[in-house]
């Protein structure tokens, strides 16, 4: 096919050096865009706890779960923050700005990750931990909450002193992908924020759900629609985060809309899957879903898998337009 020829992507102009820096940057943002999904979803599991007591009307438990299982939340943050550096580095066309966006990231990953570290020891000290592992929410807690950060310290201080002075001896030379946008930049921003948590969400929970689901009796065929759908968000990000972002410039125009029809055939496709999986059961949610995510899974319809159902339908259509635009244009 005329897309995948190899003189179609920018890596085919990288020398050795290039090429190296390419794969190794594009191991980690994998790495860690699974840190931030298992991170992101037992943030979710702490803040669902956080919810159901207040509904209860508990507040003061709620309160207590919130202050206990902060660290989770710190994590996340931290984890996030690394992922949009790496995220960023192929997207910088102002050398100076970028390096200045790497040390203010530097600064905040650290201080996060410190901040976790205090937070700890002043709740092991006031008492509200009653040893440095508790043993829930996970089997280490909250002493495994101090060994992450002292990870994130350490990534934190390496972008700092890359930036004051290794970047001389280390310089990234992989040439930038794309012009970032300009126009809409506020709302552009928004939604690819909302479709990565979205993908996030949907990575661990499509693996959390071969353990958690049924697939013995009456739930197995909605529990295989729920992982698709589960899965697509990050498989659709995945593909324009490492193919699309590849493509050059010039030949972006041409192939934007013949691949957001396959984006958009693929949503659709695991879209229907989904419903008619639901409609074979519509107890399903409530009864095989409840331990994906419990606030959402209250009710009978559950409203996080719908958000991430549509999510990649959303995102496919939009591009599609982009593409009817840009082949108006030539």
């Amino acid at each position: 096919m005329k897309f995948f020829d190899k003189s179609n992507f920018a890596p085919s102009t990288f020398d050795k050096k290039q090429r190296i820096q390419s794969l190794v940057l594009s191991i980690l943002l994998i790495v860690f865009f699974i840190f931030s999904a298992f991170t992101f979803f037992n943030m979710l599991y702490a803040f669902a706890d956080v919810i159901g007591s207040i509904v209860s009307g508990s507040a003061d438990v709620a309160i207590r779960d919130l202050l206990r299982t902060l660290p989770l939340y710190f994590s996340f943050f931290m984890t996030l923050w690394t992922l949009l550096v790496l995220h960023d580095t192929f997207r910088r066309t102002d050398e100076e700005k970028w390096m200045k966006k790497v040390f203010g990231k530097g600064i905040t990953i650290a201080a996060f990750a410190l901040v976790n570290i205090l937070y700890v020891l002043i709740m092991l000290i006031a008492g509200k931990f009653s040893s440095l592992v508790e043993g829930s929410p996970s089997a280490l807690y909250p002493l495994d909450s101090i060994l992450y950060s002292l990870l994130y310290i350490a990534i934190g201080v390496f972008l700092v002193l890359y930036v004051k002075k290794l970047e001389p001896k280390m310089k990234f030379e992989v040439p930038f992908r794309h012009e970032p946008v300009k126009k809409a930049r506020g709302v552009y921003c928004t939604f690819v924020t909302f479709w990565l948590l979205i993908a996030l969400f949907g990575f661990a929970g499509g693996l959390y759900s071969f353990f958690i689901y049924d697939f013995m009796h009456e739930y197995v065929f909605y529990g295989i629609g729920t992982i698709l759908a589960y899965l697509i968000t990050p498989i659709i990000l995945g593909f324009w985060e490492f193919y699309w972002n590849q493509v050059k410039e010039e030949k972006k125009a041409e192939f934007l809309f013949p691949v957001s029809l396959v984006s958009l055939g693929a949503s659709v496709i695991v879209v229907a899957l989904y419903f008619i999986s639901l409609g074979t059961n519509m107890d399903a949610p409530a009864n095989a879903g409840f331990g994906m995510f419990p606030v959402a899974f209250a009710a009978s319809v559950n409203i996080a898998t719908m958000i991430v159902v549509f999510t990649p339908l959303i995102v496919s259509v939009v591009t599609l337009i982009k593409g009817l635009l840009l082949r108006k244009q030539k």
